[in-house]
């Protein structure tokens, strides 16, 4: 870390030290990631992979939408309801969520068992869980710092989104449609984050606040990476009520 403990961060070095969190802690650097986007996963663990991110997805919104709640001022609300509307979508134009259907759909799965959210590996449901706590117990900083991980994504989503066309013949641009839109989202909900942390961590225990929120956020995403490596990579033990290849059609009218 930069300087002594108890001394302020320049805002160059508070956005350093975070961008150094991201290099080092984001899970593009899990190996599920690696195994999905260099094709080297079934179609089943493909399968497994969209159904479990579907319940991080359906999330989304949520907890933007209980940030949304604590934001103090019109400005910043009307930046912020912005997230909830490329997640949710309008009358007219499809959000996030109904676009990650579409790739759950694309993969053969069955939707209406996605929706239901059956079949969701625990350690998914925790970590994700987890993070919606954290942004409605945490202070707002730390909510809004926790979002920070956006920093990361659009070059990640790039790679992913080449790599899974490339390799997999069940994967097509529409099925990942869910992702063309987000480079440009990420981008400037990053920047307006960013530029939150960087005003109001005026102290020094404000700025190790920010720091530990993008490291939980960090910390959430690598958990969903571990509990689909294990249960269905290596050593592929699958707990009990996780969704099985196979399985998604027949629960999935049972759903419906």
């Amino acid at each position: 870390m930069t300087g002594r403990s108890d001394e302020l961060l320049s805002h160059g070095e508070l956005e350093a030290a975070l961008r150094h969190i991201g290099e080092t802690r984001y899970h593009s650097l899990h190996p599920f990631q690696t195994l999905l986007q260099e094709g080297r996963l079934t179609r089943a663990q493909v399968q497994a992979w969209a159904l479990n991110r579907y319940y991080y997805q359906s999330n989304i919104p949520v907890k933007d939408s209980i940030i949304l709640a604590r934001l103090g001022t019109v400005a910043l609300r009307r930046e912020w309801r912005q997230r909830i509307l490329d997640h949710d979508g309008s009358e007219t134009e499809r959000g996030g969520i109904e676009k990650w259907i579409a790739l759950t759909d694309g993969v053969g799965l069955d939707r209406a068992y996605v929706e239901s959210g059956r079949g969701i590996l625990a350690g998914t449901r925790f970590a994700v869980d987890a993070y919606v706590h954290f942004v409605r117990d945490r202070t707002l900083l730390e909510a809004i710092a926790s979002s920070l991980t956006e920093l990361f994504s659009p070059n990640v989503i790039g790679v992913r989104t080449r790599g899974m066309l490339a390799h997999y013949d069940f994967i097509s641009q529409e099925t990942l449609a869910y992702f063309d839109k987000r480079p440009v989202q990420a981008k400037r909900d990053s920047d307006f984050a960013l530029n939150y942390c960087l005003e109001h961590a005026d102290t020094r225990e404000k700025q190790e606040a920010v720091m530990n929120a993008l490291r939980f956020k960090c910390h959430v995403l690598w958990a969903q990476l571990d509990a689909l490596y294990f249960s269905y990579v290596d050593p592929a033990l699958t707990p009990p009520d996780a969704w099985r290849e196979g399985e998604a059609a027949a629960a999935g009218r049972e759903a419906a």
